[in-house]
C-alpha cells in the first residue's frame, strides 16, 4: 500500500506574532435547540450550534488518503452540501451535473453503506452556473429525529422520513432567479423551518411549518440603496456596461441565517444582498438592519454570535463587522462595534474559540486571528499548502480544521500564536464544510464521503 499523502508540521511558531491582551468573556450560544448530544450529532450547516464548534473529543489530527479512513463511500453525481449526521445516519444531497434530477443520499455512520438514495425532484429547466461556481445541490440539509429537510432553493424544499425515505411534503412554489444556482441552507427551530431566497429578481425570507410545509410568514427584503451610486462612490464611471454585463447582480446572496438569543430576545440574523436583517423568528417582523458598505452582495458567510456581538461579512467587499444586536431600525451608524477588511474572506465563515475570531482567506490560505471583542489583530500567517478555501472551518478540542479545494485539511492550534499541527492531503477537491461527531470527521470530497476516525 502506498504511504498516506499527508505531512505533519512540528509544533513551532511559524510566523511573527503580535499578542493583544484581553480578559475572558462569556461565549454566546445559538438559540436554535441543540440535538440531544451535540458531540454525537451534526444536524445542520456548521453543526449543532451553527458556528462550527463541537464538544466532540478524540478527533484525529494526523490523517489523510489511506490513513485513519474507516470508510470511503462514492456519492454519485455532484454537490457541495455538507454532511449532516443524526443517530446512525449521514445524509448529503447531490444532483445530476445538468441539474435535471436532485437526490438525497443516506449512509450508515458505522459501515459507510448507502441506506437511502432518493430522487427528490425532477427539474425541467435547471440554471446554468457561470464559470462553474456552484452546483445544483449546494444547500446543506437540516435533520432532526425522524425527519430531514432537504432544500434546493427555487428547485424545491421537501421533508423526508429518515427511516423509510418517504417524502412527507414538498414546496416548489417559492422561487427566485439565483442566477448561479442556490446555496443558502435551511435553519430549524421547533416547528419552524427558515429559508432565504436572494435572487436577481426577487429577495425574501420565509418560515415554513415543519409538520405541513405551509407558510408561517414571508417577508420581502426592502432595500433602499442605489447600486449606481455605490459604483460611482467606488470610482467606477462606466456604470452602464457593468449593469449590462450582469443585470441586478447586486441583488443576489447565498448566505445562511443564524438564530440567536440576545438579552432575552430571539432573533433570526439573515444576511441578504446589500443589507443584513434581523427578524423576529415568530412573526418575521424586522427588528434591525445593517446596510453593507461598497460591494455588499454575493454573501455566503453564516453569521456567528459571541461576546454579545454578531459577526458577519458583507460579500464582495470582504468587510467583516461585529454588531451589537441590541438596537432597532437602521443601526448601521450606531451599533457596529468594529470592522476589518484585511484578510477577510467572501465565502468561508469565521469561527470563534474563546476570545479569538479566526478566518481564512478564499485564496492563498492566509489565516487571521483577531481579538473578538476589539477587532485587533493577534496574528496572521499563511498555510504552507496555501490553497483556495470555500469550506467553513470547524473547531474541536482547541484545534481548528481548515479544508481547501486543493484536497488539504490543515489543522492549527486555536491559540494566541500560530501553530500548525498537520496538513493532511486527499486525492480529490474538498469544497463542502466537514462534520465532526463522536471523535470522527465526516468529510465530503468531490466524489466521495469519508469517515476519518482513530
Amino acid at each position: 500500500m502506498e504511504p498516506p499523502k499527508m505531512k505533519a508540521a512540528p509544533s513551532i511558531l511559524i510566523a511573527a506574532v503580535t499578542v493583544v491582551g484581553a480578559g475572558a468573556t462569556t461565549f454566546g450560544q445559538s438559540a436554535a435547540p441543540p440535538s440531544p448530544d451535540p458531540a454525537r450529532q451534526w444536524n445542520q450547516f456548521r453543526g449543532p450550534t451553527g458556528d462550527g464548534r463541537t464538544p466532540a473529543i478524540d478527533v484525529p489530527i494526523v490523517f489523510g488518503e489511506g490513513q485513519l479512513v474507516r470508510w470511503k463511500t462514492p456519492i454519485h453525481d455532484e454537490g457541495w452540501s455538507s454532511p449532516v449526521v443524526w443517530g446512525e445516519q449521514v445524509w448529503v444531497t447531490t444532483a445530476r451535473e445538468d441539474g435535471t434530477e436532485l437526490f438525497a443520499v443516506a449512509v450508515d455512520l458505522e459501515s459507510g453503506e448507502i441506506v437511502h438514495d432518493i430522487k427528490v425532484f425532477d427539474v425541467a429547466n435547471p440554471q446554468v452556473a457561470w464559470d462553474g461556481h456552484n452546483t445544483h445541490a449546494t444547500p446543506t440539509p437540516v435533520i432532526e429525529e425522524g425527519r430531514i429537510y432537504v432544500h434546493f432553493g427555487s428547485y424545491g424544499t421537501a421533508a423526508l422520513d429518515t427511516r423509510t425515505g418517504e417524502k412527507l411534503w414538498e414546496r416548489r412554489d417559492l422561487n427566485t432567479d439565483h442566477r448561479v444556482r442556490p446555496a443558502s441552507s435551511p435553519v430549524l427551530s421547533g416547528d419552524s423551518l427558515f429559508l432565504a431566497y436572494d435572487g436577481v429578481d426577487r429577495q425574501f425570507a420565509a418560515a415554513l411549518d415543519t409538520r405541513t410545509g405551509e407558510t408561517l410568514w414571508l417577508r420581502n427584503r426592502e432595500v433602499a440603496t442605489d447600486f449606481g451610486e455605490k459604483l460611482r462612490a467606488q470610482g467606477i464611471t462606466d456604470i452602464e456596461s457593468v449593469l449590462a454585463a450582469k443585470p441586478n447582480d447586486n441583488r443576489k446572496a447565498y448566505a445562511t441565517s443564524t438564530l440567536i438569543e440576545h438579552e432575552g430576545q430571539r432573533q433570526l440574523i439573515s444576511p441578504a444582498s446589500e443589507v443584513t436583517f434581523a427578524y423576529d423568528p415568530e412573526t418575521g417582523d424586522e427588528l434591525w438592519r445593517v446596510v453593507h458598505e461598497g460591494w455588499g452582495w454575493n454573501l455566503a458567510c453564516r453569521p456567528v454570535y459571541a461576546h454579545g456581538l454578531v459577526y458577519f461579512t458583507q460579500g464582495v467587499s470582504r468587510l467583516l463587522v461585529a454588531v451589537d444586536p441590541g438596537g432597532s431600525g437602521d443601526i448601521t451608524d450606531t451599533h457596529v462595534a468594529w470592522s476589518e477588511s484585511r484578510g477577510t474572506p467572501e465565502i468561508p465563515s469565521p469561527i470563534i474559540v474563546d476570545d479569538l475570531l479566526y478566518m481564512v482567506s478564499d485564496t492563498g490560505g492566509v489565516v487571521t486571528a483577531l481579538d473578538a471583542t476589539t477587532g485587533e489583530r493577534v496574528w496572521r500567517a499563511r498555510l504552507p499548502s496555501g490553497g483556495d478555501h470555500w469550506a467553513s472551518p470547524v473547531a474541536a478540542e482547541g484545534r481548528i480544521y481548515l479544508t481547501s479545494r486543493d484536497g488539504t485539511v490543515s489543522v492549527i492550534s486555536a491559540s494566541r500564536e500560530f501553530e500548525l499541527l498537520a496538513e493532511n492531503e486527499f486525492d480529490e477537491s474538498l469544497t463542502a464544510s466537514p462534520a465532526v461527531v463522536d471523535g470522527a470527521i465526516i468529510l465530503r470530497s468531490e466524489g466521495h464521503l469519508y469517515r476519518i476516525s482513530g
